[in-house]
């Protein structure tokens, strides 16, 4: 089970429950694969309703090696997500939520 104030978040691919979460490594391996423009860019897309499939794919593969899956993006494209490319969406938003807040003291 994922535990988001680790930051974590719950993703099934094939019927198989993964945990994503966006470490400094992932984090890299995002803005790398993102080529041009910035994570801050990329968390006003997801703010402002303005991603694209490509930003969900490359926050998820992100996640998930960051969790510590091995595949790569080809992989993820031949997988069956459960809930489908609006989970994908919402566990992508969920990932950068949580990689950016810092949870409030108790």
């Amino acid at each position: 089970m994922a535990n988001p104030w680790a930051g974590e978040v719950e993703l099934v691919l094939d019927g198989q429950r993964h945990v994503a979460k966006l470490t400094l490594g992932a984090l890299a391996e995002l803005e790398a694969g993102l080529g041009t423009g910035t994570l801050i860019e990329l968390v006003e897309r997801f703010e402002g309703g303005r991603f694209s499939t490509r930003d969900v794919l490359l926050l998820v593969v992100a996640g998930l090696r960051g969790g510590g899956w091995q595949g790569t993006a080809a992989d993820l494209l031949s997988v069956e997500i459960g809930g489908g490319p609006v989970a994908a969406a919402r566990a992508a938003a969920a990932l950068l939520a949580r990689a950016f807040t810092v949870p409030e003291a108790g």
